[in-house]
């Protein structure tokens, strides 16, 4: 899932960004309005975790043009008000969703799956193919009944490959979709990580390699 945090206050972005990181969310940050409207001009986010009260665009402005560009994203609008006239203002804005300050970091993540469930075409709770299991909510993955000891990255780039249904996945959609800003884009941590992942799979192997296509899953099932 990519994920645009909105948010001023340099320490809480940080915070928010680096928590959403380690649930494996590809995660950009900006600290005003106008750089909000600039990334999202530049990619489609899963969702946008938006600041109501942003410097040189206001995050009720920006909350505008988002729902006014009839896109996927999704906005979860923060604020430090939590009357329920500022909720409904929120709201009738066009976000999908409002969460006060002072939040509980569980529930912000909670929220922000959720959204991001919305913004993906209909998918399963738990994701099958062949032997392999992955539950999203519950972060279990599993290949024979044998849990799977992944990374967060890991985890991430298996389901964004099971997702997908056997439709072969760029390694610059990976790039995109599940690493952040942060990755220099020449990099071979796409390469590196599907390794890793690949070893933790074990035989036979179930990740394909599509020439000038990519990656996608295939149906191979591990010995019994």
């Amino acid at each position: 899932m990519r994920v645009l945090v909105a948010e001023d206050h340099a320490e809480l972005a940080a915070s928010v960004a680096r928590m959403l990181r380690r649930e494996g969310m590809a995660v950009d940050v900006v600290h005003d309005g106008g750089a909000a409207l600039e990334r999202t001009a530049l990619l489609e986010y899963d969702v946008v975790v938006l600041d109501r009260d942003l410097p040189v665009v206001h995050g009720d402005d920006v909350c505008r043009s988002l729902v006014g560009r009839a896109g996927r994203t999704r906005v979860l609008m923060l604020t430090a008000s939590g009357t329920v006239a500022d909720r409904v203002t929120g709201l009738s804005l066009g976000a999908d969703d409002y969460l006060p300050k002072p939040f509980a970091y569980a529930e912000l993540v909670a929220r922000i799956r959720a959204l991001g469930r919305r913004a993906q075409p209909a998918l399963p709770p738990v994701l099958v193919r062949g032997d392999l299991r992955l539950d999203p909510a519950q972060r279990i993955a599993s290949r024979a009944g044998m849990r799977l000891a992944l990374s967060p990255k890991e985890f991430a780039v298996l389901e964004y490959l099971l997702a997908a249904g056997g439709r072969a996945v760029s390694a610059e959609e990976l790039l995109e979709r599940v690493w952040d800003e942060m990755t220099d884009p020449f990099t071979t941590t796409v390469k590196a990580t599907m390794n890793r992942l690949r070893a933790k799979l074990g035989p036979p192997p179930v990740i394909e390699t599509v020439q000038q296509g990519g990656y996608r899953i295939g149906d191979a099932h591990a010995p019994s």
